[in-house]
């Protein structure tokens, strides 16, 4: 089976690869469902074709799966140039309208069809298949006895399904509460998420039955008094607000049994912390089941999908409605925080620079400091006592250390010796990274930091072997002391 992974930039795309995803997917600015997302825009082309030579053989997807409207078909005309900038494999789509455009301007790209257009039949599949789709993502609503029957009637089509992430309580998120309430359409790609705010629940004080076929009940959110939505309930009850989070990681088996070709994580607009935790644990479980790990050794890497921010995890509608249908609010913060993203080591050149300015910066120091009277110095002393952060040691060289590109995302003190991080990687599950073990050094100055975060060009100098796509996150144990 495929695994497909989010990217909502062309950072998130190089983990979504690094943490073993065979196929990842992409939108494009203004015409994908997740338009708060970065999604794909100007030149980064240029980048997204780079990361498919780097990682030959996988597979780029494309989400234009909001429903067009005429302006919008007409600037998606005046855009082919240049989406056909991008090494993109297959298209996503919900609208039939722009199938013939893509087929035309796109021969050699794939046709899949988006969950949004709620395809849960053999019947339906049948004539997607003859319009020239070559997938079908399924309805989340289909189970998978109903998965399993289409397969066998439509061997052919390729079924990719959700296994992870945030749901629609809408079918098939098909919603309109965010454009009721703020006017942002969920099918244009605005949803503001209005089913998981925090909402009032007023009656006139009739008996509930009552009030919830009249249609006196409303909701009201905390942050807009003024703001009423109407609640009804039929025979047929439905909760409304925040689903729980899909969660399939222990039952790839069952989805292999029904005949899924690819398993699809949601969150695009996730973080890369999230994108690179959750599609590692799914490569360890899928290759486990493929017999290429044991289970023992994929254990470690499946726990760690309870180390990102999540809702309560459910089977969804795979096995029964019935455990669709539960509600929740909030959700389950993680109990570690990514602060740093580790790249490419630095050439043996580009270190012996950075080490010949922390030299400079020494002998420069040193000879300023010979040359003072005795007072001069207890002052300057003095000064360095007081204010450390001015006068920054420099770095030396230490016999085996590397020095590899890092990305500060939150603060990282080094004045903290108990401050414990971790080192998490593809195949790392998470390792301590105590002080003593490596340096944070400004590769302009030479210097060493105290402390470090976004926005400070960064390298860590350290006898640990790091590879690409490497972070730093904060130790369970102390973010919970």
């Amino acid at each position: 089976m495929e695994l497909l992974s989010p990217a909502g930039n062309v950072d998130k795309l190089r983990y979504c690869y690094l943490y073993g995803a065979d196929a990842a997917y992409i939108g494009l600015k203004n015409f994908s469902l997740r338009v708060k997302a970065d999604n794909f825009y100007e030149d980064e082309y240029k980048a997204v074709r780079e990361l498919k030579k780097q990682f030959p053989g996988r597979h780029l997807h494309c989400a234009l799966n909001i429903a067009f409207h005429n302006d919008e078909i007409d600037r998606f005309v005046e855009q082919i140039p240049y989406f056909k900038l991008y090494p993109i494999d297959a298209f996503i789509v919900q609208d039939m309208g722009i199938v013939p455009l893509l087929q035309k301007e796109f021969p050699d790209a794939a046709l899949h069809l988006s969950t949004q257009a709620s395809c849960m039949n053999r019947e339906a599949v049948k004539v997607y298949r003859s319009l020239g789709f070559s997938r079908v993502v399924m309805g989340r609503e289909a189970s998978l006895k109903e998965i399993a029957e289409i397969k066998q009637a439509v061997p052919e089509m390729e079924i990719e399904c959700f296994v992870h992430g945030a749901m629609c309580i809408a079918y098939a998120g098909r919603c309109l509460m965010s454009a009721y309430l703020n006017g942002r359409s969920a099918q244009e790609g605005f949803c503001s998420h209005t089913c998981r705010w925090d909402y009032d629940v007023l009656f006139d004080g009739a008996e509930a039955k009552r009030l919830a076929e009249s249609g006196a009940l409303a909701l009201r959110e905390h942050k807009r008094p003024d703001e009423y939505f109407p609640v009804y309930e039929g025979d047929n009850f439905t909760a409304v607000l925040s689903s729980k989070d899909l969660c399939m990681v222990d039952h790839l088996a069952d989805l292999k049994k029904a005949g899924i070709d690819s398993l699809k994580i949601e969150g695009r607009m996730k973080s890369v912390y999230y994108v690179a935790l959750i599609t590692r644990a799914y490569r360890k479980a899928l290759d486990a089941l493929e017999g290429k790990i044991t289970e023992e050794e994929a254990r470690p890497f499946v726990d760690e999908l309870y180390k990102v921010s999540h809702r309560p995890y459910t089977t969804a509608f795979y096995y029964n409605k019935a455990e669709a249908d539960v509600t929740v609010s909030g959700a389950s913060e993680s109990p570690c925080e990514l602060v740093a993203e580790i790249a490419v080591p630095l050439s043996d050149e580009e270190a012996a620079t950075v080490l010949r300015r922390g030299e400079e910066l020494l002998q420069r120091r040193e000879a300023e400091y010979a040359a003072l009277v005795p007072q001069a110095k207890r002052a300057y002393d003095e000064r360095v006592k007081k204010q450390p952060d001015r006068y920054l040691p420099p770095v030396q060289a230490k016999a085996g250390w590397q020095m590899y590109s890092l990305k500060a995302l939150n603060m990282i003190d080094m004045t903290d010796a108990s401050a414990l991080l971790e080192l998490v990687s593809p195949d790392i599950v998470a390792e301590p990274m105590p002080h003593g073990d490596w340096e944070l050094v400004n590769p302009n100055t030479g210097e060493l930091y105290r402390w470090c975060c976004d926005g400070h060009p960064c390298v860590i100098y350290t006898a640990r072997k790091l590879c690409e796509g490497s972070l730093l996150r904060t130790a369970e144990w102390r973010r919970n002391e």
